[in-house]
């Protein structure tokens, strides 16, 4: 039937060669029949005749199926001078642009299918160019050279960080001292700086930690989120983690301090996209200051889930002091307790014999217990009609209503810290559970 109207119309061509209108009639047939070459004929014939929009995109579709893409581009490119609008041109152009590995171009361009339809979508170029459905509400403003929101001074030094002896210990005579005393350590050819991965439960002030240690060295602290890098096009977290890097170069001493690290370094092994693989790949790169110094640079990452994080991070260089951030110890707990009770009506608050009670409670875990004992309070004080102040005995009674979140988090970690700890990584997990491997 299909070859019954390609023979009508090439008898009606012979009666009107000049038609632009059946050449391309003609043509359109032909492509849809896969029939290419005949087709690329038939396009350049009815443009020989008349140069018009629907023969050059016709020719367009067949250098790009022909896998001439740098001949496609060529082509649309002239077609958006004519018309930047076109969806039809746009999509095709991407496409192509892909193909030849133009990434950024086909970016921009599927940028400007977005603004013109927002509701346009594509399976492949979501494929190759977006992240995942998961970023698709993320928005980002445009870089516009100012990064100085992210960077601060911070205002607290250990003195100000109650109990964790061991981890202030262990943070000053692997990273502080050498940023104090760089001369020292010049003297024998090593660097200052260097990275630390902080572990721990969820909730037991690594950020504080990390904020600590940027005071007591008076460095600049910058605190980098999921959220600042992760983008939804392909290439751009890249850039971003890049950004990040340079920033602090630009500005040492400075501890750049990444939370969620193993968001960003999860291990390759489990990822189906490259575009996470290569994420990792450019943050190892940045770590090994392959082309860039990173000296009086302190990184710090932190994680719930050490045992998730590729394990080329623990290389030497890279992230290989490792310090374990366990529940807050009595001393810390009553510091974080008079905290959160600062400005909340209390008296006679027996905070030794209270935080003897609550031994594996992270500071998120104090402050949820206080919630529970202040809702309890409310209800009496409606009727009284004025604050009521808490007291030791309301807060037991919220601590028993309260489970501690690290158990939950420890249960999990024995079970790496017994069977899947041939380096010694996660000793001091046995050692704060006190259980002999």
């Amino acid at each position: 039937m299909t070859q019954s109207i390609i023979d009508t119309l090439k008898e009606a061509l012979k009666f009107s060669p000049e038609n632009v209108h059946l050449k391309l009639h003609l043509a359109e047939t032909l492509f849809s029949l896969n029939r290419i070459e005949e087709a690329e004929q038939e396009f350049i014939q009815a443009l020989a005749i008349q140069n018009n929009e629907k023969g050059l995109m016709g020719l367009a579709r067949v250098y790009f199926k022909k896998e001439d893409y740098s001949t496609c581009n060529v082509i649309l490119e002239d077609l958006l001078k004519k018309s930047p609008d076109n969806l039809d041109v746009l999509v095709l152009y991407a496409k192509s642009s892909i193909k030849e590995k133009a990434l950024n171009t086909a970016i921009e361009t599927y940028k400007k299918i977005l603004e013109i339809d927002p509701s346009f979508k594509d399976e492949g170029l979501d494929g190759e160019l977006r992240l995942g459905a998961q970023f698709e509400n993320d928005t980002k403003d445009e870089d516009n050279g100012e990064t100085s929101h992210f960077i601060q001074k911070p205002g607290i030094n250990f003195d100000d960080v109650g109990g964790m002896q061991q981890v202030k210990k262990e943070i000053d005579i692997k990273i502080i001292q050498p940023l104090k005393h760089p001369e020292l350590y010049k003297a024998y050819g090593k660097k200052t700086g260097g990275g630390i991965l902080l572990y721990g439960p969820p909730g037991c002030g690594k950020t504080m930690i990390a904020k600590a240690t940027a005071g007591q060295v008076n460095a600049r602290f910058i605190n980098v989120g999921l959220n600042d890098i992760l983008d939804m096009w392909i290439g751009n977290s890249e850039k971003n983690l890049h950004h990040f890097f340079e920033y602090a170069r630009n500005n040492t001493p400075c501890v750049l301090f990444f939370d969620e690290i193993d968001a960003l370094g999860a291990s390759r092994n489990d990822m189906k996209q490259s575009a996470g693989r290569h994420l990792i790949n450019q943050f190892l790169q940045e770590l090994d200051g392959v082309d860039s110094d990173n000296d009086g640079i302190l990184i710090l990452g932190a994680t719930n889930t050490p045992w998730n994080l590729d394990p080329a991070f623990r290389r030497p260089g890279r992230f290989d002091r490792i310090i374990f951030v366990p529940p807050p110890d009595q001393e810390a707990r009553i510091n974080i307790l008079k905290l959160k009770l600062k400005d909340k009506p209390a008296e006679n608050i027996d905070f030794e014999s209270l935080c003897k009670n609550i031994p594996d409670y992270s500071g998120a875990d104090i402050e949820a217990m206080i919630d529970i004992a202040v809702e309890e309070k409310l209800q009496a004080s409606f009727k009284e009609g004025v604050p009521i102040p808490l007291r030791t005995k309301d807060l037991l009674n919220a601590s028993q209503k309260h489970k501690a979140s690290t158990k939950e988090w420890f249960s999990i970690a024995k079970n790496f810290a017994l069977y899947a700890n041939d380096s010694g990584l996660y000793d001091d997990i046995l050692h704060f559970m006190k259980i002999k491997k």
